[in-house]
């Protein structure tokens, strides 16, 4: 099955998560499919914290990918900004 999901990057104490559609089976940092955009839970008000491509990301799902609970949520703020 395909999933889109979070891939991790970034140093110690310093995460970033890059947003990548893959086959479940591959490792959460290994092989992936396409990359969608980035999550940086950690950016300040003056960065970007997230960014993420809505055609392919609603392409992927067309095509009968699974988004992970944390991909879903943050598609779901990103559709309602507070």
């Amino acid at each position: 099955m395909v999933k889109i999901r979070l891939s991790r990057g970034g140093s110690n104490k310093r995460p970033y998560y890059h947003i990548i559609v893959a086959d479940q089976r591959n490792k959460r940092d290994g092989r992936h499919l396409e990359r969608l955009g980035f999550f940086n839970p950690l950016g300040k008000e003056s960065e970007e914290s997230l960014r993420v491509d809505s055609e392919r990301y609603a392409y992927w799902l067309s095509v009968g990918a699974q988004p992970s609970e944390r991909v879903a949520k943050l598609m779901k703020k990103t559709a309602n900004p507070e």
